[in-house]
This record gives structure tokens, sequence and C-alpha cells, in this order.
């Protein structure tokens, strides 16, 4: 369960089914929102979001994710005032949680080490250990001359991401959405699931870096609004008026793949798995479809065997390796897909 290396996956495998095949894929992600709802110091946020994390652990989840420096917001001082060392009072309280529910949680603080400050989430394992630590990489400027970032915030160094044992996930933090580097090389390092903590919304752009990369993106902000939204951008699940927590089964295990040659294949699927399958495809849209397997005994390789179909990432990549040789005037070698030689639009 430790941070895997830059260098862990290939750019498709962002598109292709979730490492350990055998493993239990299907996890119920809680993202609790803050609601607008913060207190002058770190201990009164601290207590009032743990209560918040008791009454999620009545949907017995497998991770619960918690908003942007919870701690923090509200406090005075700036921002080595309210950091704490990991493990640390907060971390603590949140691992004694994690064990009672036996949970993974997402705790974002900020962070003491050494001279330097950071925002910070910490990845606390379902034992109550620290799984890994991921720190913000592009803080926001406090400063009107850009030399001051969250008010004495230092920038992470690195983009991990974390194999947790349901699939492997990624965390980004509020002003990253705005740097699209960040979130494609999550991507390129086999992220499946992508927690980002925020005090905003977020809105329409997380939808955007959900299709383009094919992973689902679950949000937790201090605002009234946390959201669940699918590896096709729909949003699948989110908090309403005065609600502070969202909950739903996700399954790493899936696959995005095009309409080209697989015309039939979603009603193919339901006609014979039925609702032990999710098959979820849009008229007016992508020309995508996703299958994300409801019962943990379908895995995604299988399906994809028996009804011929690839992932969106594989397809996009066969016509990548053609055009080289089209451009210099040849013909390209060919290519053998699972589809075969079935028709490109018919049934």
């Amino acid at each position: 369960m430790a941070a895997v290396a830059a260098a862990a996956a290939p750019r498709l495998a962002s598109s292709q089914p979730a490492r350990g095949a055998g493993m239990n894929t299907i996890a119920r992600i809680t993202c609790i929102c803050q609601n607008g709802q913060w207190h002058p110091t770190v201990e009164a946020n601290r207590g009032a979001m743990l209560a918040e994390a008791e009454k999620a652990l009545d949907a017995k989840p497998d991770l619960i994710c918690l908003p942007e420096a919870f701690t923090s917001v509200g406090v005075e001082g700036n921002a080595r005032a309210s950091a704490e060392t990991v493990p640390g009072p907060t971390t603590d309280a949140f691992a004694a949680l994690a064990r009672k529910g036996r949970t993974y949680v997402l705790c974002p603080i900020h962070t003491i080490h050494g001279d330097r400050v950071h925002n910070s989430a910490v990845l606390i394992g379902r034992d109550g250990s620290i799984v890994g630590m991921y720190h913000k990489h592009c803080p926001v400027t406090t400063s009107a001359d850009y030399t001051v970032f969250e008010n004495g915030i230092t920038p992470g160094t690195d983009i991990p991401v974390f194999d947790l044992d349901f699939g492997r996930v990624g965390v980004q933090i509020c002003y990253d959405l705005g740097f699209a580097e960040n979130w494609k090389t999550l991507a390129d390092k086999g992220a499946r699931l992508v927690i980002w903590a925020s005090a905003y919304d977020g809105g329409f752009p997380l939808q955007a870096y959900a299709y383009l990369h094919h992973y689902w993106i679950v949000t937790s902000t201090r605002s009234p609004r946390s959201r669940i939204v699918d590896p096709c951008g729909e949003i699948m699940a989110e908090t309403g008026s005065g609600q502070t927590m969202v909950s739903r089964p996700v399954n790493l295990d899936y696959i995005v793949s095009h309409l080209d040659w697989n015309m039939a294949i979603p009603d193919r699927i339901t006609a014979k798995y039925g609702d032990r399958v999710s098959v979820r495809q849009w008229v007016k849209g992508s020309s995508h479809f996703i299958v994300e397997p409801l019962d943990g005994a379908l895995k995604v390789a299988a399906l994809q065997q028996e009804f011929g179909f690839e992932p969106t990432g594989l397809y996009h990549d066969r016509h990548r390796r053609a055009y080289p040789a089209l451009r210099a005037g040849r013909r390209p070698r060919p290519q053998k897909a699972l589809h075969g030689s079935r028709p490109q639009w018919g049934t």
C-alpha cells in the first residue's frame, strides 16, 4: 500500500483493468463536505470533522475523503500557525477512526517538515498506519508579487499514486485543478480514481479530466458540493442542500470503450448479465460507453475476451501506430484487435 514510483505504468494503464485482477476492486467511497461550517481553532475544526466522519462509518465505507486543510480554515495566522507533524493530533484521531471502521481515510491538513510547511493530504490505512502523503503541487499565490503562496505553503515536488487494496488512487488539491499536466501524470501512472480535496466546488473541469483520462474523480470540499464523477465525466452522485456527505460504491475494475466496432456490445452485455454489470452510454454525447461490474465475481478482462472489445485508449493508440506509415505514403502494418472483422457501425 505504498506510493508507487513515477515510472510505475505506461500511458495506456489508465485505460486498462485495475491491477490485481483477483482482488476485490469494488469500494464504497464516502466524501464529506465542510458545507461552509468552520471554527476559529484547529481543535474545534478537528472535532467537527471527526463527528462527521463518525457518522460516515454507518455506510461501511472503504474510503472516507475529507476537505482541503479542514483544520486550518477559519484559524488566524499564517500556514505554520495551524500546521501539524505527521503523526500528530489530527492524524492520530483519524487513525483511530480508520481502525474502528476498517476504512482508509484521506486526511488533508497543513503539515510541518523542518522549516517547510506543506498543504498535504495524508492517506491513512485501514489499520491506522500512514500509507503515504501528497503535498499540494500547485499552491495559489496570496501576495500580489507572487512571492508568498497560501500564507507560507511550499509546493510539493512529486505527484505520487497509491496502491490500496481495491486499486490505484491519486490525489490532487484545490488549485491543482488548473494544471492539466498534474492530471495527465496521474493517468500516466495508472490511477483509476483521483481524489480532489478542495476549498471550492470545482465544477465542469473535473468532469473534463474524468472524461479525458477515463478515471473516477471524487471530491471533498469546504463548500456545500462534493461529487462522485465516473470515468466518462458523468456526475453519479453529489451532495444537495444541507447534506454533508455523499457515498457510493465504485468499481476500479472498469473499462471505457468506443462505440466504433462495438455498437451492439452494450446491449449484448446487458442481455446476458443484467444488473450484475452497469453498462452506461449516451445517445447524444461522446460515442463512448463504460462497463462497470457491480458483481465482484465479474472481471472486465473476462468480459473483454467474451465480447471482443477494447478500451478507448488502445483504440486511439492503434490509430497512432498507423499514422506514420500513412504520412510516409506506405500501407500500415495490419493490427489484430479484439473486435475482429465485425462491422464498424453495424450490429
